[in-house]
């Protein structure tokens, strides 16, 4: 049922677009254009790519230790995503879109000037007056990115990419710890591993996107707060108000670890898990209100009024209803996608929470179409929920297949990240 949807929404979208081009991306449901492309040096970048496949299928079926599991696996996962990148654009794919891309006019080393010359403090506290003078992607999230980016003295395009590429890449053993922690045996949560290292949209956008990194941060707090003691919950808590400065979206991972205790634990644990995140992020905005004026609703009414402002506000929302599942879907990659979607229907808790705040996401209709990068926040959760149904004998072909598909729209078409 799910796979007719899936393609019925594909075909509709093309054909709706060739007829009227009113759906509001180039090639929808997908955020991309038909722009085939191959770098010289992917006669170099293709075998690398192939390497880390081999390489992972071996470490699969080899019985290492999990340290040696999870170094090995941040290896593979990095060198593959940079080959992914390479091989369309040589290395300039791995830093273009903050520098000499025309991308870069609307990311956030453009935004800097306006931090630095009001200082932390006045930033902040005028942040939400400021954001419509921002370029679009630090204009339509909290300020936590260019706090960081600052902090850290980046001010050049090749800096910032490698901090987001390396960022961005921890997410996947991570990954394993999520997967354990919600169930998963041993070889599970290591396949899930090994799905999101291998997912085309980590791959393709895991190469310089800042939603990279926006991954890691809502990761770490969904591991925590499914913790079952109250320590690594309150850390959890913790964590999730700090991503929630760098990408409203990022909450909803709150709301995911709540259902996720529903499931397992019943009603009375996920209230408590509820309560003690709502009172931890209002009191950490609250505090950053009292200490510098910064204003979180006004914040997010500014993000709105940028969304409002751009393309998205033009993209219909009964058809992005289901474009946007389906592209964030097949970005996944199609064997994950299904693992996934089989997992829905066998009743596995991580599969039915990713369900409903992706439910909640598509219905609220805040973003329509580029959810192969704006939900990538949600690709671990994913990867999760198909391991727990992939058998260990099919790994090497998924895997390939992930593969093949990553290096397949790399080469194919232009995703602009």
């Amino acid at each position: 049922m799910l796979s007719a949807v899936g393609i019925a929404t594909v075909v509709i979208g093309l054909v709706v677009h060739e007829a009227s081009g009113e759906l509001g991306t180039p090639l929808p449901p997908f955020f991309a254009f038909w722009d085939p492309a191959v770098d010289p040096a992917a006669l170099l970048w293709i075998p690398v790519l192939g390497l880390s496949l081999a390489g992972a299928i071996a470490l699969l079926g080899a019985r290492v230790g999990l340290g040696t599991f999870l170094l090995g696996t941040l290896v593979l996962a990095l060198l593959a995503r940079l080959a992914v990148a390479a091989a369309r654009e040589g290395v300039d794919g791995w830093y273009a879109v903050f520098g000499i891309d025309p991308e870069a006019g609307n990311e956030y080393l453009p935004a800097l000037p306006a931090l630095e010359s009001l200082g932390v403090r006045d930033f902040l506290d005028r942040f939400a007056e400021l954001s419509p003078t921002l370029p679009i992607h630090p204009s339509a999230h909290p300020p936590g990115t260019l706090l960081l980016i600052d902090a850290l003295g980046l001010d050049d395009a090749r800096e910032l990419a490698a901090v987001l590429i390396a960022a961005g890449t921890v997410a996947v053993p991570l990954t394993y710890a999520l997967g354990r922690r919600v169930g998963l045996g041993e070889d599970a949560a290591r396949a899930a591993t090994m799905l999101l290292a291998f997912s085309p949209a980590a791959m393709l956008y895991g190469v310089v996107s800042t939603d990279a990194m926006y991954a890691t941060l809502g990761l770490l707090a969904v591991f925590l707060l499914l913790g079952s003691g109250w320590g690594s919950r309150i850390l959890g808590t913790a964590a999730l108000a700090v991503a929630s400065l760098f990408h409203w979206a990022l909450l909803a991972l709150g709301a995911f670890a709540a259902l996720v205790t529903l499931l397992r634990a019943g009603l009375r644990e996920a209230v408590a898990v509820s309560v003690l995140a709502g009172v931890v992020v209002l009191g950490f905005h609250g505090a950053l209100h009292a200490a510098t004026g910064f204003d979180p609703i006004g914040a997010i009414r500014a993000a709105g009024d940028a969304y409002d402002l751009g393309i998205s506000n033009a993209r219909p929302y009964l058809f992005w209803l289901f474009g946007s599942p389906v592209a964030f879907a097949v970005a996944l990659g199609l064997p994950t996608a299904w693992y996934a979607a089989r997992s829905l229907g066998a009743g596995n808790e991580a599969a039915l929470a990713l369900a409903a705040i992706i439910a909640v996401s598509v219905l609220i209709g805040l973003t329509k179409a580029e959810t192969e990068r704006i939900w990538l926040f949600m690709g671990p959760l994913a990867a999760v929920a198909a391991a727990a149904l992939v058998p260990a004998r099919r790994m090497p072909p998924v895997l390939a297949l992930l593969a093949i598909q990553a290096l397949a729209t790399s080469l194919l078409l232009e995703t602009i990240w």
